[in-house]
């Protein structure tokens, strides 16, 4: 039989693809013939552009670079130079109508000398997410198929983006100057609201000073709050959010009668992010055919879903190596530009990496800057099923050990996002498949599983499931496993016919599972008939030990009384057929009288 199915088509939002490109980028310094020695360079990237194209995602900024360098005087001094750059990451299906966002980093500086200039190369990362259009296919109805309707949860991304201005004030006593900013921003957490979305964060602001003429580490921690517009935005839901410099700015007045030094630092951030919209959908999550196999095409999305953000504050401290040779003619002076490289795992909630940062030492008067490296590992309690989002260090400091080796500690502002999977399965196609080739049996007993629910019995029996819901009075489902369910096929009967003839119904047979028990066949002896009730008579006695098969004279007999009580109009047809022809076996012929 074949089906007539009605589906729904409805498009959505959903993540495409997460890629990455790098590319370099340079600065060059011409501070002149008086430095020495470039002791520390701060990149800064400032993300400007990123848009979708066919095959490929377009994105740009600029690099700000900041020097500190050490003149032959003894003095410090600073320098600053920017570069616009411009890069792509390419893909197959990447096209025009999608939305991209770009995360901006800087993962590796390096410095060459070249007379009296100094390049700087840095490698610029870009974390790219890419949001297109989808389409879904739902079956709602099957005139041919048993279909299992329920409502089903869909999920549509939405993804939001928007920039806020921080502003912070704040004195440092002695402090005669600022040299070198360096900030890291991270998202501690976001909610949507009513057609907004509310982002709380801090930003980890480490500042290079100058005090007495020694170089000298300020760190500071500022909280943030932001508003973002989202009309899709729904109350009492959760977002994952990327927060990321634009600008960031830092002046100094500095009063001398009072001894102290007014700070003002200000920043413009840029958020991007995502979270989850579901709607209600009346569909088909399941479907058969009775009497036959039907082709079923589910489809199954499971989109990652944010419903938490946590956040970890974890010193960590042990030897740490120095890219220069230190002993104790060496004075530490300042610990600055600090960063952190890492890889989590999921699986042990172990966070793995290495703090690096810039040490600026003097010895026999000259001032010089060396890289150093502290491996950690931080052990995160209560992160099943998070993701680490960001990680920004603050407060590092360096000691020495023993000559040419030092230790260093500091403090990780760990944030993550706890996601779940949101798994939901439907039909998304249906088929007429093929019919069976064999007719179901009279009596099936289904040996149910443990946990068998109403569905996947009446799946396996082929049956809809109000007929077994019937058959099982009494049950509850689903199955402990024990139960033991019986299920009698009434044949049709054709009464135009002598033969009788049932309807279309295939059983499912599966050895390990269902016990079919097939009669044989009975026939009425007299009337040429096979009888679905006699059957039944015949495996109820069966079943309580009376006998296996019903005898010529019981069949007889039964349907004798059949007749007497359910088919009064058959029976005188019959009875006076057989009383004629006895009538004219003892009656003469005509004639012969």
């Amino acid at each position: 039989m074949p089906i007539k199915a009605e589906y729904q088509t409805e498009t959505y939002l959903k993540k495409l693809a997460d890629v990455t490109s790098q590319s370099v980028v340079e600065c060059r310094f011409s501070p002149g013939d008086g430095v020495s020695e470039l002791l520390a360079v701060c990149p800064q990237v400032c993300p400007a552009v990123c848009e979708a194209a066919s095959g490929r995602i377009n994105y740009g900024g600029r690099l700000v670079c900041t020097a500190v360098y050490a003149g032959v005087d003894g003095r410090l001094g600073r320098a600053q130079k920017g570069a616009e750059f411009t890069h792509f990451a390419e893909g197959e299906n990447f096209a025009p109508a999608q939305t991209a966002f770009c995360r901006l980093g800087c993962e590796r500086v390096t410095v060459r000398r070249e007379g009296s200039s100094f390049v700087v190369s840095a490698v610029i990362s870009a974390h790219i997410s890419v949001y297109g259009s989808a389409e879904r296919c739902l079956l709602t109805s099957a005139d041919g198929a048993v279909c299992d309707m329920r409502p089903a949860k869909l999920l549509t991304a939405v993804t939001f983006s928007g920039e806020s201005e921080v502003e912070d004030d704040f004195e440092a006593a002695g402090v005669e100057d600022i040299l070198m900013h360096d900030a890291r921003c991270v998202v501690t957490d976001c909610r949507c609201g009513a057609g907004e979305i509310r982002i709380n964060g801090e930003i980890c602001l480490s500042l290079l000073a100058v005090r007495g003429q020694e170089p000298v580490t300020l760190d500071r921690t500022i909280p943030f709050s932001a508003e973002i517009l989202c009309d899709d935005a729904v109350a009492s839901c959760r977002a994952q959010c990327c927060c990321q410099l634009a600008e960031a700015a830092v002046s100094a007045q500095v009063n001398e009668e009072r001894g102290r030094c007014a700070v003002n630092f200000s920043a413009r951030l840029k958020f991007f992010g995502e979270f989850c919209a579901s709607h209600e959908v009346v569909c088909a999550a399941d479907a058969f055919r009775t009497d036959g196999t039907a082709e079923v095409e589910m489809c199954t999305e499971a989109p990652l879903t944010c419903d938490d953000i946590k956040v970890w504050s974890e010193r960590v401290g042990g030897v740490c190596s120095v890219s220069a040779k230190l002993d104790y003619g060496c004075a530490l002076k300042a610990v600055v530009l600090p960063s952190a490289e890492c890889t989590w795992s999921a699986d042990t909630g172990v966070l793995e990496g290495a703090v690096n940062a810039t040490l600026i030492y003097s010895r026999g008067g000259e001032m010089h800057g060396a890289e150093i490296t502290l491996p950690f590992s931080a052990a995160l309690s209560g992160s099943e099923n998070a993701i680490v989002t960001g990680v920004a260090v603050s407060g590092v400091s360096v000691r020495q050990r023993a000559e040419g080796e030092c230790e260093a500690e500091a403090v990780l502002r760990i944030t993550a996002a706890v996601c779940t999977h949101k798994e939901c399965s439907y039909v998304c196609r249906i088929g007429d498949g093929r019919d069976d080739e064999t007719e179901p049996c009279a009596i099936s007993v289904l040996v149910p599983e443990p946990g068998e629910t109403l569905w996947s019995a009446a799946k396996r029996l082929k049956l809809p499931p109000e007929r077994v819901q019937e058959a099982c009075a009494g049950a509850t489902f689903p199955l402990s496993g024990s139960e033991r369910i019986l299920i009698y096929r009434r044949k049709q009967y054709n009464t135009y016919s002598s033969i009788a003839a049932a309807q279309p119904r295939q059983f499912c047979a599966c050895v390990k599972i269902i016990l079919v028990i097939a009669p044989p066949p009975c026939y009425n002896a007299l009337y040429g008939m096979r009888s679905a009730d006699a059957c039944k008579t015949q495996f109820n006695a069966a079943r309580h030990g009376r006998g296996g098969r019903l005898s010529h004279a019981r069949q007889h007999s039964y349907h004798r009384g059949d007749l007497r009580r359910g088919a009064r109009k058959a029976a005188p047809r019959w009875q006076g057929k057989r009383r004629g022809a006895r009538r004219g076996a003892r009656r003469p012929p005509r004639g012969q009288e």
